[in-house]
């Protein structure tokens, strides 16, 4: 008896561990999420996705091994941290109050628009209240809640809520016609309008909404302050770089530019597809990026000619042709393989601590501008404060390379800097459609093969997952989607 009673006081007398040290005893950081384009997929080099990365980062700061848990939808991850399956939730949730009754919530990672989506042709309404058919929401998702906020002062709006079809699929949904209406994030409508482009936004439900991670609000708070001191520790600007390599470009290119992308991809790019394939594994690049390169430069017409005179698929000037010994600048095929070594030399040039993704981006400028004004752009971001090793400070200062207060500082002078901006975001947002409109397994080249050249990143996003893209056949131009 004696002894029974003894252990059950050593029992309670041993503290339990705090959600912290639990996690360093097992050593494993359980995630919950969604498979998501702006929250965590599958890429060509393995898992990727904004808060992915970020959930990553403090894994490794604690020392610990990541382990997600796929939850089938943002209020089933909250349940699998709510349950103590999961020891956080990274899964695009919006922060509302009715959500901070139960978890806590970690400072904003960003901040995104909540807005209603109707198909292109039909009439676009001004308000709830002006809704003619089915508005389809998922069940439990914050826009529920904002539903219920509007109903008050439209007694008349119904809507409809389903567990079977996430943000996504609701979007597809519009696009195809089946449904009406839907509401989603702005962030991942932007994605979603490059697949999708007869996806319309009809007006936003509030002026914003922060997303955030959440931690069990019924358990110590060790892990939620380790998490913010991480979260604190990385800075804005570390977070805005995140931001801005998974979403910095995705309104780049309108829904205009996506159709004819498609049809191009349809007609045109079959024809040179193995010469960008060809060059691209000589070269140790994605033969993706070369393609968008030259969509951007030419549409994939060999007989582009520019104002200033530039010429053929790829867009080499006569020097630059010159130089890489192109005999023809409007025969295709010499135009990519010249091309290829063009961005490889480039590529090569920079300094070492210039790392991925930042690497390819900035060589990219100086396919457009030439690696002297990068040069001078990269030292004029330093100069300014800003890092020119990181495309996120130089892009800031592109612009500047049009304004005489700036540009007579450098050693080359006046450059269309904001051209060269547009350039880079143009050729990231037709990198990301044709990794989409196209299957990597069909030739074995992912970016994977090219870990140590250009793009050691994944795409920004992943495509839907209910479409399995073919290069071949791309896209039904005639299509519901389209």
């Amino acid at each position: 008896m004696f002894s029974v009673a003894a252990s059950v006081a050593l029992t309670t007398c041993t503290p339990s561990l705090s959600s912290l040290e639990k996690v360093k005893q097992t050593k494993v950081l359980r995630v919950a999420t969604v498979n998501s384009p702006t929250t965590y997929y599958q890429g060509p080099d393995g898992p990727t996705g904004f808060e992915y990365d970020l959930a990553r980062g403090l894994a490794e700061k604690l020392g610990v091994e990541l382990q997600i848990e796929v939850a089938s939808s943002p209020p089933a991850a909250l349940e699998l941290v709510r349950s103590g399956s999961a020891d956080m939730a990274a899964a695009s949730l919006g922060v509302s109050r009715l959500r901070g009754e139960h978890v806590r919530f970690s400072q904003p990672l960003l901040t995104v628009v909540p807005q209603l989506v109707y198909r292109m042709g039909a009439a676009p309404p001004d308000n709830l209240a002006d809704l003619k058919g089915s508005l389809v929401v998922p069940k439990g998702s914050t826009h529920a809640e904002h539903l219920l906020i509007a109903k008050r002062s439209a007694p008349a709006l119904t809507w409809s809520e389903t567990e079977d079809d996430d943000a996504e699929d609701l979007l597809e949904k519009v696009a195809s016609g089946e449904i009406d209406y839907t509401i989603a994030h702005s962030d991942l409508i932007a994605i979603n309008q490059r697949y999708y482009p007869k996806l319309r936004v009809a007006f936003a439900l509030a002026d914003s909404q922060d997303i955030a991670w959440a931690f069990a609000k019924d358990r110590d708070s060790s892990l939620f302050d380790a998490a913010s001191d991480y979260l604190g520790a990385i800075g804005e600007t570390e977070l805005a770089r995140l931001r801005d390599r998974h979403f910095g470009h995705i309104e780049q290119v309108d829904a205009l530019g996506a159709v004819a992308l498609a049809t191009h991809a349809q007609t045109r790019l079959p024809r040179y597809r193995s010469a960008f394939q060809k060059a691209a594994a000589q070269n140790g690049l994605d033969w993706r990026l070369l393609a968008a390169i030259s969509y951007q430069e030419s549409h994939w017409d060999p007989g582009a000619i520019s104002p200033t005179g530039v010429r053929g698929i790829m867009q080499l000037t006569a020097q630059t042709a010159l130089h890489l010994k192109v005999a023809d600048r409007e025969d295709p095929f010499q135009s990519i393989a010249g091309g290829a070594r063009y961005l490889r030399a480039i590529i090569d040039q920079l300094p070492p601590e210039v790392v991925e993704p930042d690497r390819t981006w900035l060589a990219l400028v100086a396919y457009n501008m030439g690696v002297g004004h990068l040069n001078d752009v990269r030292e004029l971001t330093d100069s300014l404060g800003g890092d020119g090793r990181r495309w996120l400070d130089v892009r800031q200062s592109l612009p500047l390379l049009g304004q005489p207060k700036w540009y007579k500082r450098t050693r080359h002078g006046y450059a269309r800097g904001r051209q060269a901006m547009h350039f880079v975001g143009n050729v990231r947002t037709y990198y990301d459609m044709l990794v989409w409109l196209t299957d990597s397994s069909t030739d074995g080249t992912t970016m994977a093969d090219n870990r140590d050249t250009a793009i050691t990143t994944t795409p920004a996003m992943a495509p839907p997952s209910d479409v399995v893209p073919d290069a071949e056949q791309v896209l039904k131009i005639r299509s519901p989607i389209l």
